[in-house]
């Protein structure tokens, strides 16, 4: 990403380990569209598709993804449907989704049904489609038309980019998902921290005032929130819980 591209050689001396080694992983990265690898050069693609990916996205703002989802288990009751979208903030809330059991989770997402497979009290109902190895997700007319035949009782997302008070993303795709998801649902959540104030992404979703909750994290600008409350927005800010007071439970099955 900072040098644009790089040989393939220098990666391997840079890292200490083999030619070998850094072809396989960088074949990995190529084949989540993070990358072009040709004649022994690798090349960085476009930084919106980067942010795109699941794989960069996973490992940013880490202890506010895990606040803004355990201050999201509060909009959750036993016995409901909700829907999830590829967001890695909601990946974090899925973790938690046990001790809300019995529930039935609608997703469109490999990595979300790949996390509560066998989980008991959870209903899984896995949406299909053209997947989209980036974001490991299952996306396009199929799975937009398969969404629009069902009902939610609250849909849970985050979104790239916040701009003009509006959700935006990079891909067409996953707006078009997204919002299949935000029309099948009474009750809509945005998961969103402070960053997403600063980033900028191609695609309008929906603005926020339409969602029913937008949950941010401490760190977001006091403007933000007199702006957002201002137009009628109903902003929740997530608190930060000590660690040992919300231990993880271990799905069971």
């Amino acid at each position: 990403m900072a040098e644009g591209a790089i040989r393939i050689e220098q990666l391997a001396e840079r890292f200490g380990i083999s030619v070998m080694t850094v072809h396989r992983d960088l074949d990995d990265l190529e084949m989540r569209g993070l990358l072009r690898k040709n004649r022994g050069i690798a090349t960085a693609t476009s930084t919106s598709l980067v942010e795109s990916s699941d794989v960069y996205r996973s490992g940013r703002q880490l202890a506010e993804k895990e606040t803004i989802a355990l201050a999201a288990l509060s909009f959750i009751e036993p016995g409901q449907a909700i829907m999830l979208d590829d967001s890695t903030t909601v990946l974090h809330l899925s973790r938690h989704l046990s001790i809300k059991a019995p529930l039935t989770v609608i997703t469109n997402v490999l990595t979300l049904m790949q996390e509560l497979r066998g989980v008991r009290g959870i209903t899984l109902l896995g949406v299909g489609g053209q997947y989209y190895n980036w974001c490991s997700a299952f996306m396009g007319r199929m799975a937009t038309q398969t969404i629009a035949n069902l009902r939610a009782d609250v849909f849970i997302m985050s979104t790239s980019a916040v701009t003009d008070d509006v959700a935006f993303h990079q891909t067409l795709e996953t707006v078009d998902v997204k919002r299949a998801m935000f029309d099948a649902a009474r009750t809509r959540i945005l998961l969103v921290d402070h960053t997403k104030f600063d980033k900028h992404a191609l695609h309008a979703l929906v603005p926020l005032s339409d969602f029913d909750v937008v949950i941010v994290d401490e760190a977001t600008a006091p403007d933000h929130l007199q702006r957002l409350r201002a137009r009628g927005v109903n902003v929740l800010v997530a608190k930060h819980a000590p660690q040992d007071r919300t231990p993880r439970q271990k799905p069971s099955g």
